[in-house]
């Protein structure tokens, strides 16, 4: 097959979607200890480049992957409308051409970092998870607080699937922010408003 046009940054993206989610209660029925939880997920189907093959080098994508981290940043924004990010996770599916490896190289620091700055600087390395599959399977996104990994009431998750993505020689990029963390949270720790400047990791 050959290679499909570049329409943004050297890659081929063919479709951008947007998930988004509010909870206002518990299962068990009790309100929102204050606003609801919001969670957004944005996310693209790209062509994979390296699809079919094992190449020894993915820089070219880490390094693309610098400006596909500011578009996300862009859009989450956006579609945030004014609200402020506490919570976040990241994720790949790799079509069933390529390496789950192939995804990696798409959600390295190069794609972090700019959305970090987008959210408000934060501190915290992004929680990440990843697998192969078919067009519309489903995937578990992670959440953990942005500023602290040890933030108890913000080790959250969103189940998000794609429709028609990702194509066999595609891979599917997704990147999941919240606006708090889960709701009447009961199990101690770490509490967000007593975060302090803390060093993160990408």
């Amino acid at each position: 097959m050959p290679a499909r046009p570049a329409n943004f940054h050297g890659l081929h993206i063919r479709k951008w979607f947007t998930v988004e989610e509010e909870t206002l209660a518990l299962e068990s029925g009790p309100l929102a200890d204050g606003e609801p939880v919001v969670k957004i997920v944005i996310a693209a189907a790209i062509a994979n480049p390296y699809a079919g093959a094992y190449v020894e080098s993915l820089a070219d994508v880490v390094r693309e992957s610098r400006e596909l981290g500011l578009e996300f940043g862009r859009r989450i924004l956006a579609r945030l409308a004014g609200r402020k990010v506490e919570s976040y996770g990241k994720a790949c599916i790799v079509g069933m051409n390529g390496e789950y490896e192939h995804g990696n190289a798409f959600l390295t620091t190069e794609f972090a970092n700019p959305i970090r700055e987008a959210v408000g600087g934060a501190l915290a390395w992004v929680p990440s998870t990843g697998k192969r599959g078919a067009p519309g399977v489903t995937i578990d996104i992670p959440y953990a607080h942005k500023d602290a990994l040890y933030v108890r009431s913000h080790y959250d998750t969103i189940t998000a699937s794609f429709g028609d993505a990702p194509a066999a020689d595609e891979v599917l990029i997704a990147m999941a922010v919240a606006t708090r963390g889960r709701l009447h949270p009961r199990l101690g720790g770490l509490k967000a408003q007593d975060i302090k400047a803390m060093d993160g990791l990408g």
